[in-house]
């Protein structure tokens, strides 16, 4: 039989090893916790500018390509530029607008939201 005194230092080894351990556990977790919370912060960012946010996101780019159907007064309200045939000297006739025409598109106020 070992002496009480090699059984209380090996007791008391193992107790110093398992306090440490589970600080190092402890440490991890929390460390894992707060990676999950910035990442799903993060995602939500990407999400939201991705959906696009209404109120600074802007509807058309500088350069915008007619749809079938569109009209300049629909693009006007649509894009927030009231002011497109002064910006594009190769639209000679308004009513002239077709599929595929190239307009340059600057908006001076907000778009209206499309419901």
């Amino acid at each position: 039989m070992a002496p009480k005194s090699t059984n209380k230092s090996m007791t008391t080894t193992i107790v110093t090893i398992a306090d440490a351990a589970s600080w190092w556990c402890a440490l991890i977790l929390v460390t894992l916790l707060l990676i999950a919370t910035f990442k799903e912060s993060s995602l939500m960012v990407d999400h939201i500018h991705m959906s696009g946010n209404n109120l600074t996101s802007r509807p058309c780019d500088e350069i915008y390509v007619v749809g079938e159907g569109e009209t300049l007064h629909t693009i006007s309200d649509k894009c927030g530029d009231p002011y497109i045939v002064e910006q594009n000297p190769h639209i000679h006739d308004p009513d002239d607008v077709f599929p595929g025409l190239v307009i340059k598109i600057t908006p001076t106020r907000p778009a209206k939201l499309l419901r």
